[in-house]
This record gives C-alpha cells, structure tokens and sequence, in this order.
C-alpha cells in the first residue's frame, strides 16, 4: 500500500510539475505582449507628454503683440526719411548754370530791382520746344525722322501733336499729326539752355543777336530757329530735309523788363533795346 501510495504521489507531483510548466510557458507570451504593449503605451504618453509643452511653448511664443497698421501720415514720414537718408549717402548733380543763377544772377536782380525778398526774384519754369510739320499727315518717315531729332536735341521723347479741328484750306481733318512738342523742366531745363547758349545760337548763320520784340508781356520769351541742324547732336548725313522749330521760354516774371534782364544775366544772346536820349529844351 505504501508503495502504491509512493507512486500515485510522484505522478502526481509530475502531473503538477508539468502544469506549472505549461502554465508558466502560456503566461510567457501573454507577459512578453503586454510589456510591449506598455512599452508603446509609455512610448505613446511619453511622446504625448513631450509635446504637451512644446505646443504650449510655441504658443506662447505666438503670443507676440500685435502691430498696428502704420497710418498714412506715418507711411509719408517713413518714406521721407528713407529718401533723405538717400539723399545724403548719393551725391546729386546739379548743372552748372543752375549754380550760376544761384550764385550770380539772384544778386544782379536783387541789386538791379531791389527785391526784399529773395523768392520774390524770378525765375525759369519750363521750355517749350514745338515744332511743325505740314507733310505729317501724308509722310510718315518725315514725322518719324522729327520725332528722333527733337529726342535728340531735347534729351527726352517728343509728343506727337494733332489737329484740333477740321481745316478746309489745308486739307486737314481733326486727329491727324501736325507736328511734335517737348516740354523740359528742372535739370532737363538748363542743361538745354546752355547747351542753346553756348554752341547751339553761335552755329546760326548770319546771326546778329535775338530780337528783344519777342516777348507777350507776362515774363515768357518766343523765338524761332530756322535750322535743326545748329545742334550737334544731329547728324546732318542722316536728316531727310531741315526744319525749323519754335522755342518758348517760360518764367515768373511780371514783365517784359524784368524777364528781358533775368535772360541777358543768364547769357541769352538778346539785342540792346535803344535808349531814348531824352532833350531837355530851354523853357
């Protein structure tokens, strides 16, 4: 019995032992899936957590204070500034016959008119250069041939003037091409009165001075130039045939004898007006 008791005993513990085994060889898996599971679970909350407060770091950098749209006076005095921050760091040119009115002809007509002001002094505004064709209409080579002189001569594009109205006599209808115009101003101004004082008027055939008629009264000043090819930047090879232009001289003169003396300080080749010797006769 005892033997028996033995047997039954060691199978049983085998029995158990192979259980256990079993057991521990099925709780194995289960354990090794649910530490991976926990390690993607800390993964998934340890990223979670590590970007929790970046997000809130970034926000908070976000929160910038917020800049008001500059206003349009304020936009006028930023881009005043920054012009005048250019103007100082480039060096502008001036021409030089601008300098010498600046320098010579104010005093002269301050001394010559006595002027309490000096803004009261006048001065150049604008010179009109025009110049007319009457074959325009039917010849386009000759308008275009006096587009490209009048650039030349002026520095700047010509605008192409057209009739106003219909005109029987001439055979013009209103819109056609009769000519070009320029209108200069500023630098374009004087670099064009000096180049016109001092090489373009001494080339003139015959040339005896300019007329000290030719004034309308209120400051400007009208002459004609019979030759365009007084100027040296023509090339008298390349020009169809030769014209003649208008030049208008505007200032702010109110008079002719004020404007006569602000043109002859400048060098303007104008004539002497004739003085009146005045004769005394014995009472």
């Amino acid at each position: 019995m005892e033997e028996i008791k033995k047997t039954t005993s060691k199978t049983v513990e085998k029995k158990e032992s192979i259980v256990k085994k079993e057991s521990a060889s099925k709780k194995s898996p289960v354990t090794k899936k649910t530490a991976a599971t926990k390690k993607k679970s800390a993964v998934k909350k340890t990223s979670t957590d590590k970007n929790a407060p970046v997000v809130k770091k970034t926000a908070a950098a976000k929160k910038v204070p917020v800049v008001k749209k500059a206003s349009d006076t304020e936009k006028k005095l930023i881009i005043k500034k920054t012009v005048a921050i250019k103007n100082k760091n480039s060096v502008t040119y001036v021409p030089t016959l601008q300098n010498f009115y600046s320098s010579t002809v104010i005093p002269k007509m301050q001394k010559k008119f006595n002027y309490p002001n000096v803004m009261e002094v006048p001065k150049l505004t604008s010179i009109a250069l025009n110049m007319g064709l009457g074959d325009a209409k039917s010849n386009s080579k000759n308008l275009e041939s006096a587009l490209e002189e009048m650039s030349l001569i002026s520095g700047q594009k010509p605008v192409t003037t057209k009739a106003k109205k219909d005109i029987s006599n001439f055979k013009i209808r209103k819109g056609w091409p009769v000519g070009c115009k320029v209108t200069l101003r500023s630098k374009m101004m004087y670099e064009f009165l000096d180049r016109l004082i001092s090489v373009a008027l001494p080339r003139t055939r015959d040339f005896r001075g300019l007329s000290f008629k030719s004034f309308d009264g209120r400051g400007n000043y009208n002459f004609g130039i019979k030759e365009q090819i007084i100027f040296t930047e023509i090339d008298y090879d390349k020009i169809q045939a030769i014209k003649g232009l208008n030049v208008t001289i505007i200032t702010t003169a109110q008079n002719d004898d004020e404007a006569y003396e602000l043109l002859k300080f400048f060098g303007l080749p104008l004539k002497e007006k004739p003085v009146k010797d005045e004769i005394d006769e014995a009472a």
